[in-house]
């Protein structure tokens, strides 16, 4: 009975010193129309399911299928500079490369920017940050508060921008923060303490939107289309949407995605954020299979909405995978 008794006092003690222990840096700042001074905040004040649901979810859920994938070939090595148009290569979640023409090598390292959306732990792995850093020093461009966290960490230099803000990067390219609807946090404590966010690669030849995490409303995207055209090419998430009475306010599911692409007015969009992790109740190949159906359904060419896109470029989409990124950088 003492036994028993020691547990139910210490494993709860132990819980909080943990949650407590891996929460990252709260940002800090003035309150505005999606900051409350502790909080931030989604548009429309769409919220994450809370505790209560998440028990709900573990307690009632039905799992899609999935498979493990082991001794998974290498892609082909890619080339060093383009000259013209634009490359995407796909590495894994929501994880790209991705190439432009008009910087030169020798003025800018292998890897030029890291873009982070937020601080989930599927999104930033600090390892893989820090040995990106360290061999290639690029420009890391955060949503408020992130910054903080890699610091501590011992990645210094990131601009942290508010949503509707830029940086430039070079003379032609300049980097944009977008709303996303979605939440932050890395601990028990830091509960959207941090911002969370997409990006607009502003061009003169186009714009390229990676839309990061994100769950669906009728406004954000209108008004992104409107403000950010033309958006030659989009990033847009389909995975990790199941049950959708738990996910949709963070999570789009594949038939939001097509309206997503259609409402940012995108020549082409990549759908991201699938095929990965079993984050959610959606099986393996479900995002896709849903995608597809979804097109046949709205009509939109499915040319114009793919799946995979195996190219690359320069500026490194960074929602960070550790395991999509290990054979790219050698590790196991």
């Amino acid at each position: 009975m003492f036994i028993l008794l020691v547990f139910l006092i210490a494993f709860p003690a132990i819980t909080l010193f943990f949650g407590y222990f891996i929460s990252a840096p709260k940002y800090s700042g003035p309150v505005s129309d999606h900051f409350d001074g502790s909080r931030f905040i989604n548009p429309g004040n769409i919220r994450a399911k809370g505790f209560r649901e998440v028990i709900k979810w573990m307690v009632g859920r039905k799992r899609g299928e999935w498979q493990e994938s082991k001794n998974i070939p290498h892609g082909e090595r890619l080339a060093e500079r383009i000259f013209q148009g634009i490359r995407i290569t796909f590495i894994n979640h929501s994880t790209f490369l991705i190439q432009v023409p008009g910087i030169r090598l020798e003025d800018l390292p292998k890897i030029d920017v890291i873009l982070l959306s937020h601080n989930h732990w599927d999104h930033l792995d600090i390892k893989t940050v820090k040995r990106i850093f360290t061999s290639h020093h690029p420009k890391i461009v955060t949503p408020l508060g992130v910054k903080a966290f890699l610091d501590q960490n011992g990645v210094h230099g990131a601009v942290d921008i508010d949503w509707w803000q830029e940086t430039p990067v070079g003379d032609e390219i300049k980097i944009m923060s977008v709303p996303a609807q979605h939440f932050s946090g890395r601990g028990m404590f830091d509960r959207d303490a941090t911002l969370w966010c997409g990006y607009i690669v502003k061009r003169s030849a186009g714009n390229i939107y990676f839309v990061g995490d994100t769950g669906y409303n009728d406004k954000t995207f209108k008004e992104i289309g409107l403000r950010c055209a033309p958006i030659d090419i989009a990033l847009v998430p389909i995975g990790a949407f199941k049950p959708q009475w738990f996910m949709s306010p963070i999570h789009c599911s594949p038939a939001e995605a097509i309206t997503i692409h259609q409402e940012i007015r995108a020549k082409i969009s990549i759908a991201t954020h699938f095929g990965t992790f079993p984050l959610a109740d959606d099986g393996e190949t479900e995002p896709v299979d849903e995608l597809r159906k979804g097109l046949e359904r709205s009509g939109v060419n499915g040319s114009d909405l793919n799946p995979r896109a195996h190219s690359r470029l320069w500026l490194f989409f960074l929602q960070l995978s550790f395991t999509g990124l290990a054979h790219r950088f050698g590790q196991n």
